[in-house]
């Protein structure tokens, strides 16, 4: 296989940063494993962020989330540690990442974890309505 796994996320340049504007990826075939029984867990993925001066390369974000197809973890710690790796690579203006977890035992789980750079004050009533 000439590609695997990685915890590496590659950046490129915005081509656009002085405009606003809002990038969307879907990952519908996350996969994780449950901390206390080692099963696997599948979730949605949405990410949804402002860029500053960078934007994340698809691949990279590809074998980035396959890095944790082997991994433990619970559903919250996950998204926040996924939302922390994404702002620590980018420093977007916001994001917003939303992780969709299929049933388990009868229970759907939804963890949603955000950022807003501190320099950055939009009109949010605007922004998001």
């Amino acid at each position: 296989m000439s590609t695997g796994p990685s915890k590496d996320l590659e950046v490129f340049p915005n081509p656009k940063p002085e405009r606003d504007y809002t990038i969307h990826i879907e990952s519908p075939e996350f996969t994780c494993l449950c901390p206390k029984t080692g099963q696997p867990d599948f979730a949605t993925l949405s990410l949804e962020y402002i860029p500053d001066q960078l934007c994340v390369e698809l691949k990279s974000w590809k074998l980035y989330l396959w890095s944790y197809r082997n991994e433990g973890g619970f559903h919250e710690d996950l998204t926040n540690r996924i939302l922390d790796d994404l702002v620590l690579a980018l420093k977007p203006r916001f994001m917003r990442l939303t992780a969709e977890f299929n049933v388990r035992g009868g229970i759907y789980t939804t963890v949603s974890a955000e950022y807003l750079a501190p320099e950055w004050d939009p009109d949010r009533d605007e922004m998001f309505h």
